[in-house]
């Protein structure tokens, strides 16, 4: 396509840049761009106040998002943007910042929600569940809403946040726009489709004008860069490297890639999403359990490909899901199978530590032909690892700090897809697909002179190595103490000489260890808590941040359990109290955690 651009205004110069620029667009990147340019000129136009002001005394489209890693704050973004596009007044509100009595004049809801650990809600959405669930939540009956639920169907409590707040809204009153939807790690087609229909239905119902400023357009946070997680950056590894010492049954590594010229950004706290391959062998010993080709001709997502390519790179292999069981059982026409789809614990019990090659080996599909597996499988979704650099001090860099999983399992050897293909199948000087995954639920306070706590066992002192590296760069006065846990002292104190460094420094005030495999009595993070738990609460008392990063199903609830339990002590205080008071820690950001 080309474009006469010799009437603009713009220089020959520009008019050079802007064509190159469009050139390397894709097509959903320039509506993107349309969509994003009609707002920022809207929002910096002479009439963009007043409008905006007679947009919220109108009928407009409040949109709540609940989110811990931020992919339910980008829906809510992107409904922002395609609202404002269309003329549909709208505004987005993280739900740590909504007064849940604003439901009550409120016409049109669009809420947006993950769900973590066991079906609880993410943490900026504590207390909007917490009011909803209550009894003093309100009559809704002039409400208008829809719900999104974010969530991984390899999990019991699939989407259960948004379930609760689509049944709750229901019993107060409130009427559907569309029908809540349930998005698995492949979230991003149904998400598009449910942003239709509810924009769709406002439309309708409260008529849409020219296209509006979304009350939260953000200029310039997106459109930092071009690359995402539909277009994600190949980023080159510079340097791949061991951390851990002789003798450790662990393999850690510590992963640089460059992002020259990608326009990449990050803050500390922010993740990078790592696009996977598969591993080859339990490819070839799929393919050769279904007796298919690897070259067979099959469409990937509305691309021609081939078979072994959609198993390698685009199809999860190595997760059984609910779903996928159902579907599978359908066409086995198995009673066995069937039985066990429909029995959720006993599901979950076989489904455990196995993969795809135990499904075909046990219950066989004769029929099945190769697009019918790509179709059946979900797509083979990104991995998140914390961010282990500071881009103020590493500039074009982005560390990693990635521990290869392997284990063994019902009698087959077994490993992490994307961990272990970094560890031990790329060299440095490959190339990797990756995008920056926002995180600001985990963030250092603004202010320098706050004190850190930072509570990090194994590769959960990922971030807090980035924290170090921007509170040095920043020259950031406040005291900094970390609290590390691993299985040996000699061989898996990850960065050791650069915390030592940093304590020799002064940057780092404090360091406490516990090595688990160093002494006959199992010793961790949480035990270094409840041993200097009347200093814990003295940095609290004076204004500390406290992070927690690592294991969610055991590290973070017993960290949480240490803390709950030195407030009691030290903050002479009823359960109930201490729980309030890490609560309000919470609404703070002042307790923030990143836990997997």
């Amino acid at each position: 396509m080309t474009n006469n651009l010799s009437s603009s205004p713009l220089s020959a110069e520009q008019q050079q840049r802007l064509g190159q620029l469009l050139a390397e667009l894709g097509s959903d990147q320039i509506y993107w761009l349309a969509g994003y340019l009609a707002g920022y000129c809207f929002s910096n136009s002479p009439s963009a106040t007043a409008s905006q002001a007679s947009a919220v005394g109108g009928r407009e489209l409040t949109i709540l998002f609940g989110s811990q890693t931020g992919n339910a704050e980008g829906v809510a973004e992107q409904l922002a943007v395609r609202a404002a596009e269309k003329g549909v007044a709208a505004k987005v509100v993280d739900l740590a910042d909504y007064k849940p009595k604003q439901l009550k004049q409120a016409q049109f809801l669009a809420l947006v929600t993950s769900t973590q650990g066991e079906g609880d809600p993410p943490d900026n959405a504590l207390d909007f569940h917490e009011f909803l669930m209550g009894k003093k939540a309100p009559k809704l009956d002039q409400l208008r809403y829809s719900v999104l639920g974010l969530g991984d169907s390899s999990y019991q409590h699939f989407c259960q946040t948004g379930r609760d707040f689509d049944q709750r809204l229901a019993e107060l009153g409130a009427s559907r726009l569309a029908e809540r939807v349930d998005c698995d790690v492949d979230y991003e087609d149904l998400a598009e489709q449910w942003i239709e229909r509810v924009l769709e239905a406002v439309a309708s119902e409260a008529g849409a004008s020219q296209p509006v400023a979304s009350a939260t357009t953000a200029v310039g946070s997106a459109a930092a860069s071009l690359y995402s997680r539909k277009n994600p950056f190949q980023a080159t590894i510079l340097t791949n490297q061991l951390l851990n010492g002789r003798g450790s049954d662990k393999e850690v590594r510590h992963i640089e890639f460059s992002l020259e010229d990608s326009g990449l950004q990050y803050k500390p706290g922010d993740a990078l999403a790592v696009c996977p391959e598969n591993s080859p062998a339990l490819v070839s010993q799929l393919l050769s359990a279904l007796d298919f080709d690897s070259e067979a001709p099959v469409d990937i997502n509305g691309v021609a490909g081939t078979l072994g390519e959609a198993l390698a790179r685009h199809r999860e292999i190595t997760l059984l899901t609910p779903p996928l069981i159902k579907q599978w059982a359908e066409l086995a026409g198995q009673e066995e199978l069937s039985a066990l789809a429909d029995n959720a614990g006993e599901l979950r019990d076989w489904t455990g530590g196995r993969d795809l090659l135990d499904l075909v080996q046990r219950w066989p599909v004769p029929s099945l032909q190769p697009q019918q597996l790509v179709d059946l499988l979900r797509k083979l979704p990104p991995r998140l690892y914390s961010i282990s650099s500071s881009q103020a001090a590493e500039e074009d860099e982005v560390h990693i700090t990635v521990a290869a999983v392997r284990y063994r399992s019902h009698e087959r050897d077994r490993e992490g897809v994307a961990s272990t293909w970094l560890a031990g199948r790329l060299e440095e000087g490959a190339t990797v697909p990756v995008y920056i995954d926002p995180n600001k639920n985990f963030a250092l306070p603004d202010n320098d002179e706050a004190p850190v706590i930072m509570v990090g066992p194994g590769t959960g002192v990922a971030p807090f190595r980035a924290f170090m590296q921007e509170r040095e760069e920043r020259g950031a006065t406040g005291d900094n103490w970390l609290i590390f846990g691993d299985r040996r002292f000699r061989s898996d104190f990850l960065y050791q000489s650069e915390w030592l460094k940093w304590r020799r420094d002064g940057l780092l005030t404090r360091l406490d260890v516990a090595f688990s495999r160093d002494q006959q009595e199992k010793r961790y993070v949480q035990h270094c808590l409840r041993e200097q738990g009347a200093e814990v609460w003295a940095w609290l008392e004076r204004g500390a941040s406290l992070y927690v990063c690592g294991d969610a199903e055991c590290m973070a609830p017993d960290v949480h359990q240490a803390l709950l339990d030195i407030v009691c002590e030290q903050g002479c205080k009823t359960a109930e109290q201490a729980e309030d008071y890490l609560r309000q820690l919470n609404r703070d950001k002042r307790y923030q955690r990143d836990v997997y």
